[in-house]
């Protein structure tokens, strides 16, 4: 992982292929997850870790290949909680840790991530 003030935060999480790998972990942390399993359960879910590794490419500044529904369409009707997308949240920052993201960057993603929340959360 590099920095400086002219690479993206995509870039600085290490490109396509970490996030790949990042989503991959994220996954099984969430399917392991009771509370926000069954959110997925009629889910395919190798498309739905190519959409997430698209999008999260496309929020931290990376190629724009994300070709998915909006945020609020695609989480329209599943009722998600504010407790399952905190989980969530905890999963994805969990995932970075993994793969000894530095905090600072953690941060930021959650900071995007967060961002989403009204779009994400029904109930």
């Amino acid at each position: 992982m590099q920095e400086s003030s002219q690479t993206t935060l995509y870039e600085q999480l290490g490109g396509q292929e970490a996030i790949d790998a990042v989503v991959e972990e994220f996954y099984a942390r969430v399917l392991a997850d009771e509370k926000v399993k069954d959110l997925f359960k009629n889910t395919d879910m190798e498309k739905q870790k190519r959409h997430q590794a698209a999008f999260i490419a496309y929020a931290t500044g990376g190629p724009n290949r994300y070709r998915g529904r909006t945020i609020k369409k695609a989480h329209e009707g599943l009722g998600i909680t504010e407790e399952q997308f905190m989980a969530v949240a905890t999963h994805l920052s969990d995932a970075l840790k993994h793969f000894n993201v530095p905090q600072h960057l953690i941060d930021r993603v959650i900071e995007i991530f967060a961002s989403l929340k009204d779009d994400v959360v029904e109930q």
